[in-house]
């Protein structure tokens, strides 16, 4: 035993001299391979790159709100009648940028659409650790007015009572070019302030020909929830607001489309200061310039925008507008498709007069057009539900008749009544009859005038009573009988 314990001795004793010259042959070995090894250079480049990043979160997110929507909308596949607006109690939740520290938020005008009611619920600055998350209980969430909303541009614009909000700027003046690395910031899925990135894929996407709409395409995701949100450049700029993707399969493929900041701003400074969106309107129309098209219409370019139609009396006709007139420029801007035309007119200030500048043959003319104002019209009668105005026994929302609703109806014969805005959910046999739009006019014989009048008629029923119902439906005069209580 002795002699294997000297021999363990001894190997414990010479191990650390063996081990120590090793280690030694090992750093030698390791300092000649250093000499040779070349530092990456863009390892400073990334970690600045991050750093960057992660510096441009934490100044742009306090500024980003979400936006929790709760009101009536219509029911998916509840009803094959396109003329029946039947509508459910519906929760959204989207996004929207703070423009203004006295609690001014921009966002989508299908976030709030039908909204009955709108809560903000305001940032919590981010941690670097679970113990650093605020409860949910903790989160400031304050009550929003709706200004006002822009159904064309998808904009609205709403008001907390709060100030000394951090604000983004808007990048109206910044060029946005093809490839700029671009953060998406909103609430997807209700997952407040997140983050993602992406480039800007197009500057200029035009989806629907007929419409003035262009927009910002980004391969940054963005999923439901993001509506509403901004697309920022690493400046910490808002080169767009987040609108919509296109999909197959429901959720981000990289086709992100975003408002241009030029078109926020001139939304928003409409309805602030009017609470709605007045447009530059000159009776006439336009259409894009093809090579088939100047060929036979003997036009001196194949490209660009030609008049095609003037108004008579119209302001375009009192200039001096004329039919195949090529457009050239609008407030010095030069025009090269019909989006561009379409959009400075859009854009152009209601109450100044347009300066149009036209080819005609061979000469150039200038023209100047007093503008006229253009107000949209509201078309939905579903943005009228008020849920007090619900009539449970009949199963419909009412609405008393008013000037604005009129407005959103077919020229009605009689100017008085209660009008039908929407179905509800509570439907039986016999209003199944009655559809948005119908204005409902007497009550077995009796002149409605009223919706607490109608209340109290129906009130007053017995069971199994005959009810006739005189409505004008799209122009039309006709009644709706039942038995109370059916």
């Amino acid at each position: 035993m002795k002699s294997l314990f000297l021999f363990a001795a001894l190997t414990i004793s010479i191990f650390p001299v063996a081990a120590e010259e090793a280690q030694t042959r090992r750093a030698a070995s390791a300092a000649a391979i250093d000499e040779t090894r070349v530092e990456p250079r863009s390892s400073d480049a990334l970690r600045q790159f991050d750093g960057s990043l992660v510096a441009l979160t934490k100044r742009i997110s306090p500024a980003v709100v979400e936006i929790m929507v709760s009101g009536y909308g219509p029911a998916a596949g509840t009803n094959g009648n396109d003329n029946v607006d039947l509508v459910v109690r519906q929760n959204a939740i989207g996004s929207g940028i703070i423009l203004d520290p006295d609690g001014y938020i921009i966002t989508n005008a299908h976030v709030v659409e039908r909204a009955q009611k709108i809560r903000v619920a305001l940032p919590e600055p981010d941690g670097t650790s679970p113990l650093d998350m605020p409860p949910e209980g903790k989160r400031k969430v304050l009550e929003a007015k709706l200004v006002g909303t822009h159904k064309d541009t998808d904009l609205a614009l709403l008001k907390v009572d709060a100030h000394n909000l951090p604000v983004l700027p808007l990048g109206v003046t910044r060029p946005v070019y093809p490839g700029e690395v671009v953060l998406a910031v909103g609430s997807p899925e209700g997952l407040q302030t997140s983050v993602t990135m992406g480039i800007v894929s197009s500057v200029w996407r035009q989806p629907d020909p007929d419409k003035a709409m262009v927009y910002i395409q980004t391969d940054a995701p963005i999923n439901p929830g993001n509506s509403g949100g901004p697309l920022v450049d690493l400046d910490g700029y808002v080169v767009g607001l987040n609108t919509f993707i296109l999909t197959k399969g429901g959720g981000s493929e990289g086709l992100g489309f975003a408002i241009p900041s030029r078109t926020i701003r001139f939304v928003y400074q409409n309805l602030r200061q009017y609470g709605h969106v007045d447009r530059t309107e000159i009776q006439s129309s336009a259409q894009e310039i093809t090579p088939t098209l100047a060929q036979g219409l003997g036009l001196s370019q194949d490209w660009g925008v030609v008049i095609s139609d003037v108004a008579p009396d119209g302001p375009a006709a009192q200039a001096g507008v004329r039919v195949r007139d090529i457009v050239y420029s609008v407030d010095g801007q030069q025009i090269v498709g019909l989006p561009g035309f379409t959009a400075a007119l859009y854009m152009h200030p209601p109450d100044e007069t347009l300066t149009l500048v036209v080819l005609r043959g061979s000469q150039r003319i200038s023209l100047l057009i007093p503008a006229q104002q253009h107000r949209d019209e509201e078309d939905d009668l579903a943005d009228f539900i008020d849920p007090h105005n619900l009539i449970g026994r009949l199963g419909v929302f009412v609405l008393d008749f008013s000037d604005k609703l009129s407005a959103a109806l077919p020229s009605p014969r009689i100017s008085s009544g209660v009008v039908v805005v929407a179905q509800s959910p509570e439907l039986n046999s016999f209003t199944s009859n009655l559809h948005a739009g119908d204005i409902i006019h007497s009550f077995n014989q009796t002149p409605v005038e009223s919706v607490q009048q109608l209340r109290s008629m129906l009130h007053s029923m017995k069971p199994e009573q005959a009810i006739v119902l005189q409505i004008e439906r799209a122009g039309k005069l006709q009644y709706v009988a039942f038995n109370w209580g059916d």
